[in-house]
Parts: C-alpha cells; sequence; structure tokens
C-alpha cells in the first residue's frame, strides 16, 4: 500500500476524479494509478512531501506535451509510465492532470484511428466518396483541435465553440497522407476573423507564437480587425512547429 498520508492521497484522488479519471486501478508501490472510461491512457499520482506532488503518463507524446508543466520528473517511475512531471501545488497538478486526457485523445494518430472507424469503405478515387472521405476526416479534425484547445481560440480565448474554425496550417489538399491531415498539430481553433486571415496568408506565426502580420495588410484594416495589439499564441507545442514554417514560406503575403 502507498505510504503517502491519507489526508494527501484525498487530494490526489480529487484532481484525478476533477480532471476525469474515472477509474481507480491497483497503486504502485507509493503511486495511485487511475484510469479513464474515455482512452487507454493511465495516470499516476505521487507526492514528495506537502507541496512537491508527481504526476507520471503512460503514453510518452503526452508527457512531452505536457513540458510546460512544471519540471521533469527523473526518479525511477512505475512500470508503464513514459514519462512524469512535478509540480508544487495541488492547482498546477490539477491543471497538468486537465490536459493529459484531450491530449491522449487528439495527438497524432489519434484523430486518424477516430476517422478510419468512422470510413465503413477504404478510400477511392471517385469524387462523391472522396468528398465523403474530406467531410469525415474534417469534422474528425474539428472535433479533435476543440478538445485539443479546450473549447477556445488559440489567440483571443473566444469560449465560443459554434464561432470557432478549425483552420489548417498546412491545407488539407497539399498533405501528402491522412496521419499529416489529422495530425493535431497541423491545426489552430482560430476566432472567425483570424481563422479568414490565416486562411488568407494575411497573418502568421512565428515559432514563438507570437503573430506577424502581412505588410500588404492596410493599417485601417488591420486595426479593424484588431490586429494592432501584439498578439500571440500562448500554448503552442513543439508539433506545431513542424508545421507552421510551411505556411511562413507558402501562404503568408510577406512582400
Amino acid at each position: 500500500m502507498p505510504t503517502i498520508p491519507p489526508q494527501v492521497q484525498i487530494l490526489l484522488r480529487k484532481a484525478a476524479t476533477d480532471a476525469g479519471f474515472d477509474l481507480e486501478l491497483a497503486p504502485t508501490g507509493d503511486w495511485l494509478c487511475f484510469g479513464t472510461s474515455r482512452s487507454p491512457v493511465r495516470v499516476w499520482l505521487t507526492s514528495l512531501g506537502d507541496a512537491l506532488f508527481v504526476a507520471a503518463v503512460s503514453q510518452h507524446n503526452v508527457a512531452l506535451a505536457l513540458a510546460d508543466h512544471g519540471v521533469t520528473h527523473v526518479s525511477p517511475l512505475p512500470d508503464g509510465a513514459a514519462g512524469a512531471r512535478c509540480v508544487t501545488s495541488v492547482d498546477a497538478l490539477g491543471a497538468l492532470l486537465y490536459r493529459v486526457i484531450p491530449l491522449a485523445r487528439t495527438l497524432p494518430d489519434e484523430l486518424l484511428h477516430v476517422f478510419e472507424a468512422k470510413l465503413a469503405t477504404p478510400p477511392t478515387a471517385t469524387e462523391a466518396e472522396q468528398l465523403i472521405r474530406r467531410r469525415v476526416g474534417q469534422d474528425v479534425f474539428r472535433a479533435g483541435l476543440l478538445e485539443y484547445w479546450q473549447g477556445r481560440c488559440a489567440v483571443t480565448g473566444l469560449a465560443v465553440p459554434a464561432l470557432l474554425r478549425a483552420s489548417h496550417i498546412k491545407p488539407w489538399a497539399d498533405c501528402a497522407t491522412d496521419a499529416e491531415r489529422l495530425d493535431v498539430f497541423n491545426g489552430l481553433l482560430l476566432a472567425p476573423h483570424l481563422d479568414a486571415a490565416f486562411d488568407g496568408g494575411w497573418i502568421t506565426f512565428e515559432d514563438d507564437g507570437s503573430m506577424r502580420v502581412s505588410p500588404a495588410l492596410p493599417a485601417d484594416a488591420r486595426a479593424l480587425l484588431g490586429l494592432t495589439p501584439p498578439l500571440r499564441i500562448a500554448a503552442l507545442a513543439a508539433g506545431h512547429r513542424q508545421f507552421l514554417p510551411w505556411h511562413r514560406e507558402r501562404v503568408f503575403r510577406a512582400g
């Protein structure tokens, strides 16, 4: 049985439950283990003191995507864990755990699996079937972006899902594979005006998340669109940086 103090175990269980982990699994040493009926991902939680908490996750890509939360924990991990992060408060632990399930359900290949499961037939060359395939794929992609960005515009924070647009960084037609088309890092969830500007090459984003506005866009148009203050994507991940250069070089109106 874990040697974590009972009152700390209560905090860890509440943090896991609040984040959607509805299954408590068998503990491993001093680690409490939790699963979810929404995804195969598992998390292990432990405490290193009154204000030091560790969360280990079973998926390597999720562990990498949590790099903005706390610091890497490199001590021996429970069997099955791919990586762990250490945070200094229960609130920080809750914020970390809240990201795990959406990441596990949307990171590369997960959306592709959903897409393939929705298609009753393999890809064909007929125009009608290709249109259906594209429509299904775009619906899956939008659902994935809504989950990844937690229903908020990646730039403004607008939280009205019906108004938000799933914007490909590298357009669907230019992608070589369905895996690339459905890679959650090949997309941004944007407010309508930002989606139109991004799609048309009037804005783009640097690798640090800062927005660059095309010099071809007049100053009065920038003001009307609200592009004059510094705008940025606060939670840009390494995966996005694999696609953004393509947009800057092929879509952005640089001159």
